[in-house]
C-alpha cells in the first residue's frame, strides 16, 4: 500500500557509488526507472514524481533530469524518468502509473527553439541532447505540450514546469522564432507552479510539502517559483527576508508589453535589476485577468551542498535503452564541472539568468574525488576534457564585502571595468589545476570552458601555468566583436583587453617551448553592429590572421537584454535608440563580412565594400579584404552579385549556423 500524505518513509539505503572504480557497464538497475518494469523490478506500486523532459536520459550531473532526479532519490523520494516521449498521445505518461507527488516537467537542458532552429530560422539538422542526433523527438516549446499530457494523463496530479526553457520564458517574452511577444510559460502550460534557475532547493521543498500533505497554495512562500494567482485572489503579503523586504514591483502587463516596445523595454530593465537574491523584490505582471507573481530568486548554493549534489551515485552514462549517445553526452563525458553562476552579465547571454550570478563552487576535495574516478574508469583515455564550469577562472570568487553585496544591483561585476571589491584571485584555480594534473592515471587536464581574458591577463602565473599544461594547441575565448560601440552594449571588455591577453598567452606559450593559438569567438548581427563595425572586424581579422570557422549569428533568446534591443530597437537600461539588422539579406551581409576570406561570400562582399565606399579594402594588397578579381570559386554563386543590385537586395541563400547557443548552459 502506498504511504499517506503525511506518513514519514525511512529513506532508501544508499546503492554503491558509481563514481566509484568502474566494475563494468551499467545495467538498468542502475538508473532511474524509466517504465513501468522498472518500477516493478524495485518493488514499487507507484512513483512519487515523474520527469517528463524533452533530452535524453543521460545519467550524468550535467543533466538536470538526472541532478535533481538524484536529489529527490537521495532524499528518499521514488523517482522515475520520462524521457522524450511520444507527445501525440498520453499513452507513455499512462504507462508509468499514476505520480503520488507530481510531474515535473521540463523541456531539456536548451530552449527548445534555440535548439531545433538556426538564425536564420532553418530546422538544425541535428539535436545534440538526442540519441545519435536525432531531430524529432520532442516537439517545438514542449513545456505546454508535455504539460497537457500530464493532465490528460492523470487528472489531478500537480504539474510543476521548469528547465531552461520555463525559467527563461517566466514572465510576458519576445518569442523570434514567431517574431511577436507571448505570455509567461506558466500561462500557456498552465502548470500549477513554475520553478526558475536550477531547482534544486525548489523541487526539493515541493516535494517534502506535498509529502506532508500541503497544498500547492501554501507553497506561494518559496523562493524561484512563480505562480498564477486565480481570477478571485488577491496577492499575499509576504517577506523573503532580503534587503527588498516586503516590496513587490510591477511589470507592465502582457498586453501591454504586446503592443508597446517601450513598455516591453521597460520590464526588462526592472526584470533585470531584481536579480540579486539578496535584495531582489517579487515581481507581478497581469496577463487578462490573472496575475503572475514572480518570488525572488534562490539563494545560492553552499559548498557542502554543491559536493552532494555532484557527488550523488549517477553512473555518468547514457541510459542503455539508446542505440546512439546524445551527442552532448560525447562531449561532456570526461568533463569536470567544478562551479555553476556567471557574474559577467553579457547581454545576448542566458546563463546569469538560469544559474545566477554568484559563483557556486565545489570544493577541492569533491573535485578531485570526481577526477579520481575518473581516471579509474576501464575506458579514460587519460585526458580530461574540460575543468571547468560556465567559465574556466572564475571558481571560488565573490564580492569580499558581503554588506555591498546585499545592497548592490549591478549587472556585471566586470563591466565597464572589474569591480574592486569583486575577489579575482586565481590561487585557488591554481591549485586545483596542479593537483588535478597529478591525479594517477590522468595524463592531461584541458580547459575547454573558455577563459573570461579581463580576469586572467594580469595573473601571470596562471597564463603560465595554463599554457604550459592545459592547452591542446587551440584556446577557447570570446572577445565577441571589436567595434567599442557593439562590445558596449554587449557588456564586454574593450578590443585592448583581447590584443592584451592575445600577446601575453603567445608570450607564455613561446616560454613553455610550445605553438599555441587562440580560437576567437565572434558575433554577426548582434544589436548595435552595423556593416561599418562588421567591416571593422573584418580589417581586425585580416590583420591578425584569424579565419574564424566558427562563428555565431545573434539568436534572440528569450528574456536577454539583447534580444530586447533587437525587438524593440531600444537598449532597456538607457532608452537609447539601437540599430539591428533584422531582414535575412542584412544578417547575411555581416556574417559574410566575418567571413570574407571564404570565395562564396566574394561577391557579397565586394558590393558592400562598394556600397559603404570602401573600395580601398578591395585589391591585390596585403591590407584587402578580398582579391581585386573575384575568384574562380565565386563565380555564379548567389552572392556573386559585384557591380549589379544593393548588397542586400534579393540575397535569400541561408547560411548554416554552427556557433554556441548561450541558452543557461554550454
Amino acid at each position: 500500500m502506498p504511504p499517506s500524505p503525511g506518513a514519514k518513509r525511512s529513506r532508501p539505503r544508499r546503492r554503491p557509488d558509481r563514481n566509484a572504480p568502474d566494475r563494468g557497464s551499467p545495467t538498468r538497475g542502475d538508473f532511474l526507472p524509466t517504465c513501468r518494469a522498472d518500477v516493478e523490478a524495485r518493488g514499487w506500486s507507484e512513483v512519487d514524481v515523474v520527469f517528463v523532459t524533452g533530452d535524453a536520459y543521460v545519467d550524468h550531473p550535467s543533466f538536470a533530469m538526472a541532478i535533481l532526479g538524484r536529489w529527490l532519490e537521495h532524499h528518499g523520494f521514488r523517482v522515475a524518468i520520462l524521457a522524450q516521449p511520444d507527445w501525440k498521445s498520453a499513452d507513455a505518461w499512462r504507462e508509468l502509473g499514476r505520480p503520488r507527488l507530481f510531474y515535473a516537467v521540463s523541456a531539456g537542458n536548451m530552449d527548445s527553439m534555440v535548439n531545433h532552429y538556426t538564425a536564420n530560422k532553418k530546422r538544425r539538422n541535428a539535436d545534440a541532447y538526442s540519441p545519435g542526433g536525432r531531430i524529432d523527438l520532442r516537439p517545438d516549446r514542449p513545456t505546454a505540450v508535455y504539460a497537457q499530457r500530464c493532465r490528460e494523463a492523470f487528472k489531478g496530479v500537480p504539474v510543476i514546469a521548469g528547465g531552461v526553457e520555463a525559467s527563461l520564458r517566466r514572465i510576458a517574452h519576445y518569442d523570434y522564432w514567431s517574431d511577436r511577444v507571448w505570455p509567461s510559460n506558466l500561462a500557456l502550460s498552465k502548470a500549477d507552479l513554475l520553478g526558475y534557475g536550477m531547482g534544486e532547493p525548489a523541487i526539493l521543498e515541493i516535494a517534502q510539502r506535498l509529502d506532508r500533505g500541503e497544498t500547492l497554495a501554501s507553497m506561494r512562500d518559496l523562493r524561484g517559483v512563480a505562480y498564477l494567482l486565480g481570477k478571485n485572489e488577491t496577492l499575499p503579503e509576504m517577506s523573503f527576508g532580503s534587503a527588498g523586504g516586503d516590496e513587490t514591483i510591477e511589470l507592465p502587463a502582457f498586453e501591454v508589453v504586446r503592443e508597446d516596445k517601450r513598455a516591453f523595454a521597460e520590464a526588462t530593465r526592472m526584470l533585470h535589476h531584481e536579480t540579486n537574491p539578496a535584495n531582489a523584490r517579487r515581481l507581478t505582471q497581469r496577463h487578462g485577468d490573472r496575475l503572475l507573481v514572480v518570488n525572488p530568486p534562490a539563494h545560492a548554493l553552499d559548498e557542502a551542498t554543491m559536493d552532494r549534489l555532484h557527488e550523488l551515485p549517477y553512473t555518468r552514462r547514457p541510459h542503455p535503452d539508446y542505440d546512439a549517445p546524445p551527442p552532448a553526452w560525447e562531449t561532456i563525458k570526461d568533463s569536470v564541472q567544478i562551479m555553476r553562476g556567471c557574474f559577467g552579465g553579457c547581454t545576448f547571454c542566458s546563463i546569469t539568468m538560469h544559474q545566477g550570478r554568484e559563483i557556486q563552487s565545489r570544493s577541492p576535495d569533491s573535485i578531485l574525488r570526481e577526477v579520481e574516478a575518473l581516471a579509474a574508469r576501464p575506458d579514460f583515455k587519460g585526458s580530461i576534457s574540460d575543468l571547468g564550469g560556465p567559465t574556466a577562472n572564475m571558481y571560488r570568487m565573490r564580492c569580499t564585502k558581503p554588506e555591498a553585496e546585499r545592497v548592490c544591483r549591478r549587472l556585471s561585476c566586470v563591466h565597464p571595468k572589474v569591480c574592486r571589491l569583486l575577489g579575482t584571485d586565481h590561487a585557488p584555480t591554481l591549485d586545483l589545476m596542479r593537483r588535478a594534473r597529478a591525479t594517477p592515471g590522468v595524463k592531461r587536464v584541458h580547459i575547454a570552458s573558455g577563459i573570461r581574458m579581463d580576469l586572467a591577463a594580469d595573473e601571470p602565473e596562471y597564463l603560465e601555468e595554463l599554457a604550459a599544461h592545459h592547452v591542446g594547441g587551440h584556446l577557447k575565448v570570446a572577445p565577441e566583436h571589436v567595434s567599442e560601440k557593439v562590445l558596449g552594449l554587449m557588456k564586454k571588455p574593450s578590443q585592448g583587453s583581447f590584443e592584451g591577453f592575445a600577446e601575453r598567452f603567445e608570450a607564455a606559450s613561446k616560454r613553455a617551448g610550445k605553438e599555441q593559438y587562440l580560437v576567437p569567438y565572434f558575433i554577426s548581427s548582434h544589436p548595435g553592429s552595423a556593416p561599418e563595425d562588421m567591416v571593422e572586424l573584418a580589417i581586425f581579422l585580416k590583420k591578425r590572421g584569424y579565419r574564424p570557422r566558427q562563428v555565431q549569428d545573434f539568436i534572440p533568446a528569450p528574456m536577454d537584454i539583447a534580444t530586447c534591443m533587437y525587438w524593440t530597437g531600444l537598449d532597456p537600461m538607457t532608452m537609447e535608440p539601437v540599430e539591428t539588422a533584422k531582414r535575412l539579406g542584412d544578417r547575411e551581409v555581416q556574417r559574410a563580412l566575418l567571413q570574407f576570406f571564404k570565395p562564396e561570400n566574394d561577391g557579397l562582399v565586394r558590393a558592400t565594400l562598394r556600397k559603404l565606399g570602401r573600395e580601398d579594402l578591395i585589391g591585390d594588397g596585403p591590407d584587402c579584404l578580398i582579391p581585386s578579381q573575384p575568384p574562380r570559386a565565386a563565380a555564379g554563386r548567389p552572392g556573386d552579385r559585384s557591380g549589379q543590385r544593393g548588397a542586400t537586395e534579393g540575397y535569400r541563400r541561408p547560411s548554416r549556423d554552427r556557433g554556441r547557443d548561450r541558452d543557461g548552459r554550454r
